[in-house]
C-alpha cells in the first residue's frame, strides 16, 4: 500500500512513528523521581491498540471498522519499518545507552515483542470471527477457493489465464538459483514442489503482484458483494505455474524491511542524488519481521528465517489473513449505509457573502481569519489563498513551504501558474519528508521546470513548518499576506485531518514569516521574532518559558492554566516543566493523540495534570497551546509536537493567534476535548490509556461530532 493512500486515511504514521533515533536518558533531575516517564514506543502501541478499540466499537459503522482494521495494520507497518528497525540496529551495534524511561535497545524490543504478538492476534481474530461474519450479514462475503462453485471457480480461472498469470514469476530455490530477494511488504507464497522422477522436495517462491487488486470479485450486485484473496486464485492455479511437478504445499509471508535511514548530508554534494542514493538502499533494508500464516509448516519457517537472515523472535504468525492494510480495498465498496455519513466543510464566513466568494486580500485587511479543518472547507480558504495570489497581477512574489501535498495538488497548480505569469516564486519543498521522498523530488523538479526558484530543505534539518507568505503591490505601498497552520499543504488530507490555520495581513507576522524565509532560502541565523516561536533555537524554550511564567502565578496565589493539543509529548525537559508546574499549583490539561511519556496524576508530581487521547473519524492533528486561565491568556498554533526530534532537529513554526474570536474559538475545542462529558481515553499515572464512554448517550459526545454539529448548524 503506498504512502499516500495511508494517509489519506484518518491516521497518519508518518507523525506518529518518530525518527530512528534512540534518546538518552535526561540528566538526573533531583526534585524529581527517576521513574517519572513512560516508555514511547509502548506509548506509541497504546495509540494504535486505541485505533483498535474503534474497529471493535460496535457504535461505529461496519466498513469504518473494517478502515480502521486497515489502518492498524498499515500503522504497526510503518512502526517497524522505522522505528523498531532503527532500535534493531542499535541493539546489534551493542549500544547500551537507556531511553528515558531506563530501558536499553534491547529491553524496549522485548517489551514491544510482546504487545506486538498481542495485538496482532487480537486484530487478526477480531476481523475473522467478528468483522468477516458481520460483513456477510450486510452482503459482503469475503470467500475462500474451497467455497467457490465449479461455474465460479471457472470463471475466476480465466481471468486468472488473462489477468493474473502473465505477471507472475515463479522463481526456484537451488544450488544454480539463489533465494531470491523479498521486498518489504511484499506478499509472497512460499512453494514446496516434488519432482516424480526423484522424489525431491524443492523450494519455490511466487510473488504475489501489488498491481492488480488485492481482492478478486467473484460477484458483484445492488445488494451483494463476493471477494476472494487474490494469492487463494493464485495458489489453486500453482500447477500452472509449475507444470509437470506435483505441488506439494504452500504458504503466504509477509517481509518487513528496515526504511530507517539518514541521509548523509554533505555541504559539498546535490542533496537530491544523495536522497535517490539512500533510498535505493532502503529497498534492500535488513529484515525486520517476517509474517506467516499460522498454519505454516516449522521447517518453511525455518528455511524462511535462515535465508531472510531475520531473527527467530521476529516472526509472528497470523491466524487468517495477512495484510490486512488491504482492507481499504473493502471501505471503497459503494455501502454508504455502513459508513459516516458524508458532510460538506462549510466556508468560513469571513470568506463568503451568502454564495459569493469574497477576496481573501480585502478580507484579511479586515483582521486576522482562523480556520478549522476539514470542519471549514480548505479549498475554499487557503487553496483560494494561493489560487488568488497566484492570478493577482498585483502579487509580486509568492513564498511557500512543502512538506506533502497530493498527488493532483491544486496548490502546485497554482505555483507553477505564477510563476509562468512572471512572479517571483519560492518553493521549500522537503525532499526528506519520510516515504514522501519520491514523491518530494517530484514535486521539486516539476516546479523548477515551471521557473520557480526551489530550495530542498537546509543541511542537518527537516523544514516541517506550514507557511505561506504573499507579497502583494497595493498603491505606493507592499503588503504582506501569510498562512501559517498545522497541516500540510494536501487538499486530500485537508478533508479528514483536524488542523487549524491561520490566514493574515498582520505586519508583525508578514516580518517574522519573512525572516524565517530568508533563514530557510539563505544564510541568515535569525533565531528572534515578534510573533512566532521557531525551532531549533526557540520552540521548546519558549513554550517552558511561559509554563513557569504560570507556575510563578499559581505560587503568587493566582489561577494558572496550561491546556496543549498536540499528536506527541515525549520531550523530557517540556514534561519536567509541566511536573514543577503542577508541582506549584499549575493545572494542566493535555490532549494527546499518540505518543505521551508524562505520567499524570501521580501524587506529589502531577495532582495538576490530565491526559486525554481523542481518536475518531478525523486524525486529530493540531497543534494548540494556552496559557492562562483568564482573558489574557495566550494562544499558539504552528506545527510542532513536543518532541526531539521535532524541537532540536527541525524547523517549526508556532504562531501567536491575538484576535479574540480565533482565541474563543480554540478555548471551545479545548474545552470541550477535556469537558466530563467528552468521549476519549483519560491516560492514567501507570502509562495506561482508559476508555470514556462511547457511543450514543445524552451525557456524552464525541468532540467531533460536536463539531461537526455546530457547523451543520451555521450551514442551515
Amino acid at each position: 500500500m503506498s504512502a499516500d493512500s495511508v494517509r489519506d486515511l484518518a491516521v497518519d504514521p508518518a507523525d506518529t512513528v518518530p525518527d530512528g533515533d534512540l534518546d538518552g536518558a535526561p540528566e538526573h533531575v533531583d526534585d524529581l523521581p527517576d521513574d517519572r516517564f513512560s516508555n514511547r514506543e509502548l506509548s506509541w502501541l497504546g495509540f494504535n491498540a486505541r485505533v483498535l478499540e474503534l474497529a471493535e466499537d460496535q457504535n461505529q459503522p461496519l466498513l469504518e471498522r473494517v478502515k480502521f482494521l486497515a489502518i492498524f495494520a498499515g500503522n504497526l507497518d510503518e512502526f517497524y519499518m522505522v522505528r523498531v528497525a532503527g532500535l534493531k540496529r542499535r541493539a546489534d551495534m551493542g549500544l547500551q545507552i537507556q531511553s528515558a524511561d531506563g530501558l536499553s535497545p534491547r529491553g524496549v524490543l522485548g517489551a514491544l515483542a510482546a504487545r506486538t504478538r498481542e495485538l496482532v492476534e487480537r486484530h487478526a481474530n477480531y476481523f475473522r470471527n467478528v468483522a468477516t461474519p458481520q460483513l456477510a450479514a450486510e452482503g459482503i462475503h469475503i470467500r475462500r477457493w474451497d467455497d467457490l462453485d465449479d461455474d465460479e471457480r471457472k470463471r475466476l480461472a480465466e481471468y486468472f489465464e488473462s489477468k493474473v498469470f502473465p505477471v507472475l514469476t515463479p522463481l526456484a530455490v537451488d544450488p544454480s538459483h539463489p533465494f531470491p530477494y523479498i521486498s518489504g511488504l511484499s506478499l509472497n507464497l512460499a512453494v514446496l514442489v516434488r519432482d516424480p522422477d526423484d522424489e525431491v522436495q524443492r523450494f519455490a517462491r511466487v510473488k504475489v503482484p501489488n498491481n492488480v487488486p488485492r481482492f478478486v470479485v467473484v460477484s458483484s450486485s445492488v445488494v451483494e458483494v463476493e471477494l476472494l484473496p487474490l494469492e487463494d486464485l493464485i495458489a489453486a492455479h500453482l500447477s500452472m505455474l509449475f507444470p509437470g511437478m506435483e505441488v506439494v504445499e504452500h504458504h503466504l509471508f509477509r517481509v518487513t524491511r528496515n526504511a530507517d535511514f539518514e541521509v548523509e548530508e554533505d555541504r559539498d554534494e546535490d542533496l537530491l542524488q544523495a536522497l535517490e542514493r539512500e533510498l535505493m538502499r532502503r529497498r534492500f533494508g535488513p529484515a525486520v519481521r517476517l509474517e506467516v500464516a499460522d498454519d505454516i509448516d516449522d521447517s518453511v519457517v525455518e528455511l524462511l528465517v535462515s535465508e531472510i537472515d531475520v531473527d527467530p523472535d521476529d516472526v509472528l504468525r497470523v491466524p487468517g489473513l495477512l495484510d490486512l492494510s488491504s482492507l481499504h480495498q473493502v471501505y471503497d465498496i459503494d455501502r454508504p449505509m455502513l459508513k459516516y455519513r458524508p458532510f460538506v466543510p462549510s466556508t468560513n464566513p469571513r470568506f463568503a457573502e451568502g454564495e459569493t466568494p469574497k477576496s481573501v486580500f480585502a478580507t484579511l485587511r479586515d483582521g486576522d481569519v482562523l480556520v478549522h479543518h476539514p470542519y471549514e472547507s480548505f479549498a475554499t480558504s487557503t487553496q483560494r489563498f494561493i489560487e488568488q495570489a497566484a492570478a493577482d497581477p498585483r502579487v509580486l512574489a509568492i513564498k511557500q513551504t512543502l512538506y506533502r501535498t497530493s498527488g493532483d495538488s491544486p496548490i502546485v497548480d497554482a505555483l507553477v501558474d505564477a510563476a509562468a505569469a512572471g512572479k517571483q516564486v519560492v518553493v521549500l519543498v522537503e525532499v526528506k519528508a519520510r516515504f514522501d521522498e519520491v514523491a518530494n523530488i517530484a514535486w521539486a523538479r516539476t516546479l523548477e521546470r515551471a521557473g520557480c526558484h526551489v530550495v530542498y530543505g537546509l543541511v542537518g534539518l527537516k523544514t516541517h513548518c506550514k507557511t505561506a507568505l504573499v507579497v502583494r503591490q497595493e498603491g505606493n505601498q507592499i503588503r504582506r499576506y501569510c498562512h501559517i497552520g498545522t497541516g500540510n499543504y494536501h487538499p486530500k488530507t485537508a478533508r479528514l485531518y483536524e488542523d487549524f490555520g491561520m490566514l493574515t495581513a498582520d505586519p508583525e507576522v508578514g516580518a517574522d514569516v519573512t525572516d524565517l524565509f530568508n533563514v530557510l532560502t539563505g544564510y541568515s541565523r535569525q533565531r528572534q521574532y515578534r510573533r512566532l516561536l521557531v525551532a531549533p533555537h526557540g520552540v521548546r524554550a519558549g513554550l517552558i518559558e511561559r509554563i513557569e511564567r504560570q507556575a510563578e502565578i499559581a505560587r503568587a496565589g493566582g489561577e494558572a492554566l496550561v491546556q496543549f493539543k498536540v499528536n506527541s509529548l515525549v520531550d523530557e525537559e517540556t514534561i519536567d516543566a509541566l511536573y514543577r508546574a503542577s508541582q506549584a499549583g499549575v493545572k494542566a490539561d493535555l490532549i494527546i493523540r499518540g505518543m505521551c511519556a508524562l505520567r499524570p496524576g501521580v501524587p506529589g508530581l502531577s495532582d495538576n495534570i490530565r491526559a486525554r487521547s481523542i481518536v475518531g473519524r478525523f486524525l486529530e492533528h493540531s497543534r494548540v497551546f494556552r496559557f492562562g486561565a483568564g482573558d489574557d491568556a495566550e494562544y499558539w498554533i504552528g506545527s510542532a509536537d513536543l518532541m526531539h526530534r521535532n524541537l532540536d532537529r527541525r524547523v517549526e513554526a508556532l504562531v501567536r493567534v491575538t484576535l479574540p474570536s480565533a482565541q474563543r474559538d480554540l478555548r471551545d475545542v479545548l474545552e470541550l476535548a477535556m469537558s466530563d462529558e467528552s468521549e476519549g481515553w483519560d491516560l492514567a499515572g501507570d502509562g495506561t490509556w482508559h476508555r470514556r464512554p462511547f457511543g450514543p448517550s445524552d451525557q456524552h459526545r464525541h468532540l467531533q461530532e460536536a463539531l461537526l454539529r455546530r457547523i451543520i448548524g451555521k450551514a442551515a
